[in-house]
């Protein structure tokens, strides 16, 4: 890398002439495909950015001016400018630099963040205290992929247009969501840019910004000119910037929906390094929910922005036709317009990953739980993980397990879990979210069907002196557990709780009689969480009760296998502890 190798800081770029600092352009894109290539990542919004952050960082003089990423899906570039390259050219480095914008990576960063449409709200916040402390820099917020659909966005415009001071709003227009657009936002986005940023029509000068326009983002020079022409602005400011998504690598071109983020890849023609492949829950999903909707027009799938995560791909969703809604990247909607169908008589599905269920809340437990409206809520990849801090699916189960009115079923196996979708979808009496298994494993006997009578447990295997409650997706860890424990001479009983949401007392009081300690297995945090509520029933009796899960704590790309060390949760050391308590006095 000619240039990149003496690239340590902004200060370096701006040492170069335009005509370098393209050749500069194409080395960051082929860094960025290195890295994503190597080890997996977000390639198309960064491929798209590149000469809007070089413009950036040539015009502005970070870190004093502040640049705020939203989702850091496009900040890959950034952070190879800021100082970070090796992130993008070793391997080592590579293990050193999250896909995501880090304070603790490089003062360049401002925000750990990997959530949808929070710039404009973390700009304006910053603007307010540069204006507070009689400093005078600038703030810009950078935000697209499909973030102008969550509604902090729009609360962030309507802030930031009245801030009374001077604030810049990048909106990278690439026309497209991580799959296609949804929502009237960008009907205007695509006027705008027919119109050459001409239209009267314009919700960003109704808001009450000034308003340019960027017909190529990838003209250097146009970019460079624009932000020049608004720095040191005392005004509210957007920029709408028309960019390609993919841009200089054919395939990400071509399939821009594939291509928003991908596993590792042979740079040669883009195919995988390793194929997937085998059954899979998206796959029994939609096969469930293609024979429902065939059977009942009533029921429709709803998901926010993210339709990969689910396997639903262009061909299925075009397949489902009305009986898919993708509401864009606002799952807080998602979550009020699902309980409104229900209440209009229809039966939705909300899926949604578990690590974007923080941010509905408030509409589960105000618009879904107080109404008692029964949609159903399916959650993916619920469980513990080396993911990104930003994107750990862990705590789920504390957050939902807790509201009132909700059932919060787990189920352990394909067919427990197309048993409790297909009961959650008829009934009318709860709302119900399913939290999807993480392994695909089949039942040998027959499953019920109705789980209208709450909270009672499924005994798989009874014992004495020690009964394990294992939920969902750690029911198989029960099954290991079990064993290592039988190999002590101890035959433990072996609970499915199939409810993440009560306790069933009449089983629990039973299991006073024979059994000494109980041990819960939960994929997900314990504080606040399914094992808590087992050793809140038994109290002050001498029942000993152990609670296996995660700690409550962000992690960052640790190993699954480092964290279930550090947690207790291999069936060799979670039978230790058990055998351990069982013989203490």
């Amino acid at each position: 890398m000619a240039y990149l190798d003496n690239i340590h800081s902004p200060a370096d770029l701006k040492k170069l002439t335009i005509s370098q600092m393209k050749e500069v352009a194409s080395e960051i894109r082929k860094a960025v495909l290195n890295r994503d290539s190597l080890v997996g990542g977000h390639v198309g919004p960064n491929l798209g950015i590149v000469e809007t952050t070089l413009a950036l960082h040539v015009v502005f003089d970070s870190p004093t001016d502040k640049i705020v990423w939203d989702v850091s899906h496009q900040s890959y570039p950034h952070k190879i400018l800021t100082g970070r390259a090796n992130g993008f050219l070793t391997p080592e480095g590579m293990q050193h630099i999250s896909g995501y914008t880090n304070p603790d990576e490089s003062d360049h960063d401002f925000f750990k963040v990997g959530h949808t449409s929070t710039s404009v709200s973390l700009a304006c916040g910053l603007a307010k205290a540069r204006d507070l402390k009689g400093q005078t820099h600038d703030v810009i917020a950078v935000i697209g992929d499909g973030s102008l659909s969550g509604g902090e966005a729009l609360e962030g415009l309507s802030n930031a247009a009245v801030l009374g001071s001077g604030i810049i709003v990048i909106v990278n227009d690439n026309e497209m969501s991580i799959a296609e657009n949804h929502g009237g936002i960008y009907t205007n986005l695509r006027l705008l840019r027919e119109t050459n940023g001409e239209a009267a029509c314009n919700m960003f000068k109704a808001f009450g910004f000034d308003y340019h326009y960027v017909a190529d983002g990838h003209d250097l020079e146009a970019m460079i000119r624009t932000l020049q022409a608004v720095k040191g602005t005392q005004k509210p400011v957007v920029i709408h910037v028309h960019t390609q998504k993919g841009k200089g690598y054919a395939p990400a071109e071509t399939h821009r929906e594939a291509w928003h983020w991908r596993v590792p890849f042979h740079l040669t023609d883009g195919t995988p390094k390793e194929q997937m492949s085998g059954e899979n829950y998206n796959d029994i999903t939609y096969a469930y929910l293609s024979d429902k909707i065939k059977k009942d027009k009533t029921v429709v799938a709803v998901n926010a922005g993210t339709p990969g995560v689910f396997g639903l791909d262009a061909d299925r969703r075009v397949a489902l036709g009305a009986h898919f809604v993708d509401v864009g990247i606002a799952e807080e909607h998602a979550v009020a317009f699902s309980s409104a169908l229900a209440k209009g008589g229809c039966k939705p599905i909300f899926f949604v990953m578990s690590s974007f269920v923080q941010r509905t809340y408030d509409q589960l437990l105000h618009d879904l739980a107080i109404n008692r409206n029964p949609a159903v809520i399916v959650v993916a990849w619920g469980g513990i993980s080396g993911a990104d801090v930003t994107h750990l699916c862990t705590f789920d189960i504390p957050l939902i397990s807790n509201i009132p009115n909700i059932v919060y079923l787990a189920p352990t196996t394909v067919e427990e879990y197309v048993a409790m979708l297909d009961w959650a979808v008829d009934q009318k009496e709860h709302p119900v979210v399913i939290r999807m298994p993480r392994s695909v494993i089949h039942e040998k006997t027959a499953v019920e069907k109705d789980y209208s009578s709450l909270n009672t447990y499924r005994v798989m295997q009874s014992g004495t002196q020690v009964a394990l409650i294992a939920a969902g997706s750690f029911f198989e860890l029960g099954r290991q557990v079990a064993g290592e424990l039988e190999k002590q001479g101890v035959i433990p009983t072996l609970i499915n709780p199939r409810y993440l949401t009560g306790v069933d007392e009449v089983l629990l009081t039973a299991l006073k009689e024979k059994h000494q300690v109980i041990a819960t297995l939960e994929d997900g945090v314990v504080a606040g969480g399914f094992g808590e509520k087992i050793t809140r029933f038994y109290g002050a009796d001498p029942m000993k009760v152990l609670n296996f899960g995660a700690k409550k704590e962000f992690t960052d790309r640790v190993a699954v296998e480092t964290l279930y060390q550090r947690y207790h949760l291999t069936p060799e050391l979670i039978a230790a502890d058990i055998l351990t308590a069982l013989h203490s006095k």
